[in-house]
């Protein structure tokens, strides 16, 4: 596991100047200047990862664990690791490409295989338990800072539990979550305690995802934010490599 606490904090914090004042937690668009706007946009809801279906369709990476569930056929049944080659193992088929494919397209081409020889109309279907393929930075004032592997249907609370949940530091309406989209960045805002009353959906979280949480008493504008999210994502890269 990737841990770089303190550095990550002093990322976040020294972007950041203490406030007092009632919008603490507001980002300050004004004077984020147009430029600024142009290559990270503030947004309410973050979009999709292209090519993912609206979320959907995750593509299965080398590495993810996949439980593999052949319908009124158990013998067929397994638990299965993607390779480095992106290829998985079956009973009586053998290896069966995995890697860059969605899970209706590799349910899709294991019930062809199986149909050919084995079975008549089988009906499979494909559970991503763990997806190492998709990882995501979690910086700021959470417990344990790092990157962690999230699995297919992470959820932003999900992804805060990893990181050992809020320091006391933090100020849950506060929460970051940057995220690339095609040629596009955008960030949203969330509040960590909406969340959990259920005042507001628990949002997906990607592979590639940055979450930032800031402590009480910072006040954030988009220049700061920016950069505090530039850094955290630089840093993200490089541990990836």
């Amino acid at each position: 596991m990737w841990r770089f606490g303190g550095l990550a904090l002093a990322f976040v914090l020294g972007a950041c100047q203490a406030s007092s004042g009632p919008a603490a937690g507001a980002v300050d668009l004004a004077s984020a200047g147009n430029s600024l706007q142009s290559d990270l946009q503030l947004v309410s809801s973050l979009p999709a990862p292209v090519g993912t279906n609206q979320g959907r369709d995750v593509p299965i990476a080398r590495d993810d664990l996949l439980k593999i569930d052949v319908f009124q056929v158990d013998e067929l049944d397994r638990t299965v690791r993607v390779d480095s080659n992106g290829r998985i193992s079956l009973a009586l088929i053998g290896m069966v490409d995995a890697a860059g494919k969605t899970v209706p397209e590799l349910e899709h081409d294991i019930e062809k295989i199986y149909g050919v020889k084995y079975l008549q109309n089988p009906e499979v279907s494909v559970f991503v338990q763990e997806s190492a393929g998709q990882q995501v930075t979690v910086n700021g004032a959470v417990r344990s800072p790092g990157i962690y592997p999230i699995s297919s249907t992470a959820t932003l609370l999900q992804v805060i539990a990893q990181a050992g949940d809020l320091a006391e530091i933090a100020d849950t309406s506060k929460v970051y979550v940057f995220r690339e989209v095609g040629n596009g960045k955008f960030v949203a805002n969330f509040d960590i305690g909406e969340i959990r009353s259920g005042q507001r959906p628990d949002p997906r979280i990607f592979g590639g995802d940055v979450v930032v949480s800031f402590s009480s008493g910072t006040k954030i504008a988009m220049k700061n934010l920016r950069e505090a999210l530039g850094m955290a994502t630089n840093v993200a890269r490089i541990a990836t490599f």
